[in-house]
């Protein structure tokens, strides 16, 4: 027989993303694609956060620069050791976003059991695009609300 607290244990995936030396966490259902660097070309009159588009096979794909959106300073397109950013790739009202990021971590297959609401001390910014935490070793991962992310640039 089976062990029914294993059976009731359910779980998500998410893609662990670096942004200034914090680590979020996203949906993996909501990752349609993860690229290198890109060639992205500027919008003028955009947002702030809105680095520009890109060609994504054949599709216009608006770049978000997330440090920006985060209130972070710009991460240099290159920096002291050689690596540059990356896109990460997600849908929100039909439409494509490349999230640029400082790096991509690992997928986590972590137990809801454990997740958290935001805690009430995080910055009033990264609360609002917070869908909540998981503590993890020495570790805060917060997991990002894409649609509250992106609201504000959709709108």
């Amino acid at each position: 027989m089976r062990n029914a607290a294993v059976l009731d244990t359910t779980t998500q995936d998410f893609l662990t993303i670096n942004i200034a030396d914090q680590r979020f966490g996203i949906p993996i259902l909501q990752i349609q694609d993860v690229l290198g660097d890109q060639n992205v070309t500027t919008i003028p009159l955009a947002p702030p956060e809105v680095a520009g588009s890109l060609n994504l096979r054949g599709r216009v794909v608006t770049a978000i620069d997330v440090r920006r959106r985060l209130g972070l300073e710009r991460m240099e397109d290159e920096d002291s050791s050689g690596k540059k950013s990356m896109g990460v790739v997600v849908e929100h009202h039909d439409e494509l976003y490349s999230l640029i990021i400082d790096s991509v971590g690992d997928v986590l297959r972590l137990k809801d059991d454990d997740f958290e609401n935001t805690p009430p001390t995080l910055d009033p910014l990264w609360r609002n695009i917070s869908d909540g935490i998981y503590r993890l070793d020495n570790d805060l991962l917060i997991i990002l609300d894409i649609p509250k992310f992106l609201g504000s640039v959709d709108e």
